[in-house]
């Protein structure tokens, strides 16, 4: 069978379409990630949801539901506690190691064999099926309006915090606000790289953004250009030449912040040369 028959086989179709709306709710709210230097929140918040996961199991209940209860738990929790710098990477420290504790137990009380488990450490992007299609679609539209609508005041936010809480913005609500975003886009997101990678793909793309250009729109429309042609080639290299398409993904997002720092190191060499 040909590459391009391979990509036109319905797992693969849905595997385009899955790791496209990922990457867009991804390139979106990554920005943020980085804009408000939260990327160990978003570290932490993938480690959380696979205890979540573990939980599930345990109970017999699909893992996606563990997930999202404890990605959307970890996230309101850091939102609230984490809004003031000062206590922020305390507050993501604390709830990482006890997430990371009760995963340890799940799994330690399971009898059986966790194979579903075990994907969400490492993605399962080609068993995508038809329904996890729909659920991953339906979250990243949730994301992505959620942005929109309050694209202004996160970003003032984000920026100027003190400024912003002058002006009678509440820091706690869009504290929260962004920690939600965050944990639902970790969902969508764990779906295709899994926990373990799922942190390259929510900042390496943001990241590179940020260093093309300062302008916050067009930063955010770069993370999300470079999160899709991450997504799209990594797929693309997953079927032609095999491996891990998770591995794929992450290597292009990875080089594409390196590349992005070359470029942006040999411009101010040739800027002070001139």
């Amino acid at each position: 069978m040909s590459v391009w028959q391979l990509l036109s086989t319905p797992f693969v179709q849905n595997a385009f379409w899955a790791v496209s709306a990922v990457a867009l709710a991804a390139g979106a709210v990554g920005y943020f990630v980085v804009l408000r230097r939260q990327a160990f929140a978003a570290h932490a918040i993938g480690h959380v949801g696979f205890a979540g996961a573990a939980g599930a199991v345990l109970a017999g209940l699909s893992p996606i539901f563990g997930l999202l209860v404890f990605c959307l738990g970890a996230g309101l929790l850091i939102g609230v506690g984490g809004a003031d710098l000062d206590d922020r990477d305390a507050v993501v420290g604390v709830t990482l190691t006890a997430a990371l504790g009760l995963g340890v137990l799940f799994i330690s009380l399971y009898s059986g064999y966790a194979n579903a488990t075990y994907s969400i450490l490492f993605g399962q992007i080609l068993g995508v099926s038809s329904r996890d299609l729909v659920i991953v679609a339906l979250l990243s539209l949730v994301v992505l309006v959620s942005v929109s609508l309050t694209y202004r005041p996160l970003l003032f936010a984000s920026v100027d915090a003190q400024s912003a809480a002058a002006r009678g913005l509440s820091t706690r609500v869009m504290s929260i606000v962004f920690m939600t975003l965050l944990a639902v886009t970790t969902v969508v997101a764990i779906q295709v790289v899994g926990v373990l990678l799922v942190f390259s793909l929510l900042v390496a793309p943001a990241a590179a953004a940020e260093v093309l250009t300062r302008r916050p729109r067009d930063a955010m429309f770069a993370a999300v250009v470079l999160a899709l042609f991450s997504a799209w080639a990594g797929l693309f290299l997953g079927v032609w030449l095999g491996g891990p398409v998770s591995f794929w993904i992450t290597a292009l997002a990875s080089s594409a912040y390196l590349g992005a720092r070359v470029r942006a190191s040999l411009r101010r060499r040739v800027q002070l040369s001139a």
